[in-house]
């Protein structure tokens, strides 16, 4: 059984080179690495490396910054949810271009802004880019090549996150050192360009279908089609029927909720580390960072390799509530080797939440209807993204510290923990219609 409708069918030149003893859709997940690795390692991580640097260097703010950023999570999300049911409908690929093409416009306008409504115009383009291109049309394309491998699929497509953060934030933090804004962002911007366009437009085919293929390789007469599971992948969900279940709102609260959390600190922590009394370098801090994003390499990967088999409803409320202990260990701790140990724990987390959201959704929703219940779980995550953002930024400048919205945070995270546990399997979701 094939994905029915109107979508653009397009046959990559690497399919007919590379070797069909593989199944194509591991190439295509990839492919996915390699873009996620610059669009994401641009367009999310770049944030952390920007945020002081636009302080320093224009005199604003960390509450004006912190709310471009913000504003950046909450446009993002906007994007996603107008984005979603077209994606389902016409497929992801132009909508990825489009993204690639506004992430390098967007990064490189930051070198040279001079106005605060600047910044916002900038981050704005950025945030579109984020919103239709990355997270829902990448999750939506691998939910239609993958049922039974999926967790392994975006497993492999988002370790590309992690590696733009270990990779991008150090060379991001040392161009910035070598000549500013002025210098970084243009180069990191057209980073994304050179390295993602070639790579999505050479390799990657939206569709199993556009190549006589169905997911995980499989043929007809292996598809057990009666199956509840399949059924429910291919069952067709409109948003208001799949906000009439509780599962639907446990999603929404509760990866809104830890994402405000992961957000915050994560786009923080640079910043953070850097305050004397921590680590107190840009340079020691930019490798903790990079410790966070190795630790996230490593965990996506060990939950990749069991998820497809466990209760990803249970996995993800463990890691809500180990981001808790990790965000909350922060402002306990100040020697360097026990921050970057907290590093590493908070990078165990931040990659399997975005994972364990796209597995969530795909498990529970099917894959017929991704983009669109997908779009607005990613909207209410984004939202907590935004308001985390501006609510760290007015704490950090009342109090003059990070302890306390760090710890606000961690308890953000608990509650998180809780709600999530509400997101009942399919069967139970299903019964609820």
């Amino acid at each position: 059984m094939t994905v029915t409708g109107p979508l653009a069918v397009h046959r990559p030149p690497a399919s007919r080179i590379l070797p069909d003893r593989y199944f194509y859709g591991w190439y295509v997940a990839g492919a996915c690495t390699v873009m996620m690795f610059v669009t994401v390692g641009v367009g999310y991580y770049g944030l952390s490396v920007f945020l002081r640097p636009l302080q320093v260097e224009h005199g604003w703010s960390n509450i004006v910054v912190s709310g471009a950023t913000g504003m950046y999570f909450v446009l993002s999300g906007v994007s996603a949810f107008v984005a979603g049911p077209f994606i389902d409908r016409l497929g992801p690929r132009r909508f990825m271009i489009a993204g690639i093409l506004l992430t390098t416009v967007g990064t490189a306008a930051i070198g040279w802004v001079a106005e605060v409504w600047h910044l916002y115009a900038a981050y704005a383009l950025m945030a579109v880019a984020f919103g239709m291109g990355s997270a829902v049309s990448v999750s939506s394309m691998l939910s239609r090549w993958f049922i039974e491998h999926r967790s392994k699929a975006m497993t492999i497509s988002s370790t590309g996150v992690s590696l733009g953060g270990s990779v991008l934030v150090p060379v991001g933090t040392a161009l910035v050192g070598r000549g500013g804004l002025e210098l970084a962002a243009p180069i990191l911007g057209l980073l994304v360009s050179v390295v993602a366009l070639p790579v999505l437009l050479l390799v990657v085919a939206t569709d199993p279908a556009h190549l006589g293929l169905r997911p995980d390789g499989r043929t007809t007469d292996d598809v057990d089609t009666s199956s509840a599971r399949h059924r429910a992948q291919y069952r067709i969900w409109t948003r208001a029927a799949a906000a009439r279940t509780v599962t639907f709102w446990a999603l929404l609260g509760g990866f809104a909720l830890t994402l405000a959390a992961q957000t915050a600190v994560l786009i923080h922590q640079l910043s953070f580390l850097q305050e004397p009394g921590r680590l107190g370098s840009r340079n020691a801090a930019a490798l903790a960072v990079t410790t966070t994003a190795i630790g996230s390499i490593v965990a996506r990967l060990v939950v990749g390799l069991v998820a497809d088999g466990l209760d990803k409803r249970r996995m993800t409320s463990g890691l809500f509530a180990l981001q808790a202990v990790a965000v909350f260990a922060y402002v306990q701790v100040s020697s360097p080797v026990g921050l970057y140990a907290v590093a590493l724990l908070f990078g165990f987390t931040i990659g399997n939440v975005y994972l364990m959201q796209s597995l969530l959704v795909g498990e529970l929703f099917g894959l017929v209807s991704f983009g669109t219940v997908f779009g607005v779980v990613s909207l209410a995550g984004q939202l907590g993204s935004g308001v985390g953002l501006v609510v760290i930024g007015w704490l950090h400048d009342r109090t003059g510290g990070y302890g306390t919205p760090f710890t606000v945070f961690a308890v953000l995270d608990v509650l998180a923990a809780v709600v999530v546990l509400a997101a009942r399997p399919l069967r139970a979701a299903a019964d609820q219609r």
